[in-house]
C-alpha cells in the first residue's frame, strides 16, 4: 500500500492534533511496513503546518464554537465541525443577516432601484408613517439605517420582545420615539435593518428572499435555507436567518474578491469601499461600524466582520486574502459571556498563523 502525496499533509495535520495515547493507537493499527515512511514524514513535515494545527486546537477548546472555516485566496485551509456540527448544515446566523441586507441594498443602488445612501426613507414608506410624525423622521436616510444612526429608540435589546409582538413591525419601528438625531451616535437596532428589507421588497417588487437568491445566485454554495417573516410577510431584515457556514464563506468571498463571483460583477467595488468606511462606533465595545460591517484591525491588518448573536462571524482580511467563518451556539449571548472576545482572539491567532506561513 502506497500513500499518495496529497495524503501526506492530511496525515501530518491529524497527528499534530492528536494526544499521545491517540497517536499510540494510530501507530498500533498501522501496518509495520509503513512506520519507517511515517517517521520520515514526521521529520520532513514543514513547520508551516503547526501554526494552523494550533489554531484548530484553540478553536476546539471553545465550547460554544460549532464550526470553523479558514480560506486564503479562495483555498480552504481549515474546515472543521466541532461536537457533531457540520459546515454544510444550516444554522441561525442571527445579525449576520444585517450584513446581507447591506449587500442587497448596494445591489439595489447599483441597479438603479434606489438612489443611494442619502435617499430619504419616509417617501419610500409613506403609508407606514405615524399619523403625526416627528419632523426628524423625514430626515432619516438609507445610509442612516445601514449605519445604525437613525436616532430612533432601539428595537433590539430590552425593547426587542415588545417590538416583534406588534402587529406591524415596519409601522412600529417608524413609531419609535427619537432618542438621538439622524446621523448621530450609533443606536444598534434590528428595526433599522427590517425597514431596509421592507424598502427592498417595495422597490424590487419581490420578496427580499427572492431578491437575495436572484442577485446572489452567482455565488457558489450561497443559499438561505430559512428566514422568518413579519406579520405582513416581509422577511426579517436583521435576524432569524438560516445559512450554512459554507454559504457564509461564499458571501465573505464576494467581498474579498471585490464584488465578483462566478465570472460576474455581482456587487460594485465602490459599494464595498463605502460599506467599509467607518461611520460610527459602538457604545458596547471599541470597534467601528460602517454599512452593516464592524471594522477593526488585527495583526496590523484592516479587518471587516459581520457579527451575529451567539458568535456567528464572517471575517474578511483583504490584505491577507483571508476569509474566515465561525458559527456558534445561537441560544446564548457572545458579548457579555466573553465568547466574542474568545473568537476575536482565535481570529488574531489565525492572522498570525497565516502571516507565519507566508
Amino acid at each position: 500500500m502506497l500513500l499518495d502525496l496529497p495524503t501526506v499533509p492530511l496525515i501530518q495535520d491529524r497527528l499534530d492534533m492528536t494526544t499521545k495515547p491517540q497517536r499510540t493507537a494510530i501507530y498500533d493499527r498501522m501496518p509495520k511496513r509503513l512506520i519507517p515512511l511515517l517517521i520520515l514524514l514526521l521529520l520532513a513535515a514543514p513547520a508551516a503546518a503547526q501554526p494552523l494545527a494550533d489554531v484548530i486546537r484553540q478553536a476546539e477548546a471553545l465550547e460554544p464554537l460549532e464550526t470553523l472555516i479558514v480560506a486564503r485566496d479562495g483555498e480552504i485551509l481549515v474546515e472543521e465541525g466541532f461536537r457533531g456540527h457540520a459546515t454544510t448544515a444550516p444554522t441561525n446566523v442571527k445579525s449576520v443577516s444585517k450584513t446581507i441586507i447591506s449587500a442587497l441594498v448596494g445591489i439595489a443602488i447599483d441597479r438603479g432601484l434606489l438612489e443611494g445612501p442619502n435617499q430619504k426613507v419616509a417617501p419610500l414608506l409613506r403609508d407606514k408613517l405615524p399619523a403625526d410624525p416627528d419632523p426628524r423622521l423625514h430626515g432619516i436616510t438609507i445610509g442612516n439605517l445601514l449605519s445604525m444612526q437613525a436616532g430612533l429608540q432601539r428595537t433590539s435589546g430590552p425593547n426587542y420582545g415588545r417590538w416583534v409582538a406588534s402587529h406591524d413591525w415596519v409601522r412600529a419601528a417608524l413609531d419609535q420615539p427619537f432618542v438621538g438625531e439622524p446621523g448621530g451616535g450609533m443606536l444598534y437596532s434590528t428595526g433599522n435593518s427590517h425597514l431596509l428589507s421592507a424598502i427592498l421588497t417595495r422597490v424590487g417588487r419581490r420578496s427580499t428572499l427572492a431578491l437575495a437568491h436572484d442577485w446572489l445566485a452567482p455565488l457558489a454554495e450561497f443559499a438561505i435555507a430559512d428566514w422568518m417573516r413579519d406579520p405582513q410577510g416581509i422577511y426579517f431584515g436583521g435576524n432569524q436567518m438560516a445559512m450554512t457556514p459554507r454559504a457564509l464563506l461564499a458571501f465573505g468571498e464576494l467581498y474579498r474578491n471585490g464584488g465578483q463571483a462566478g465570472g460576474r460583477q455581482v456587487l460594485s467595488p465602490g459599494w464595498i469601499e463605502t460599506s467599509w468606511q467607518p461611520r460610527t462606533q459602538s457604545v458596547f465595545h471599541d470597534d467601528l461600524y460602517g454599512y452593516g460591517w464592524f471594522l477593526t484591525r488585527m495583526g496590523g491588518h484592516a479587518v471587516a466582520y459581520a457579527w451575529g448573536y451567539g458568535g456567528q462571524m464572517v471575517y474578511v482580511v483583504p490584505g491577507l486574502g483571508l476569509t474566515v467563518v465561525m458559527t456558534s451556539a445561537a441560544d446564548r449571548p457572545s458579548a457579555r459571556s466573553g465568547h466574542r472576545d474568545d473568537l476575536h482572539a482565535l481570529m488574531r491567532s489565525i492572522v498570525a498563523a497565516v502571516q507565519e506561513t507566508t
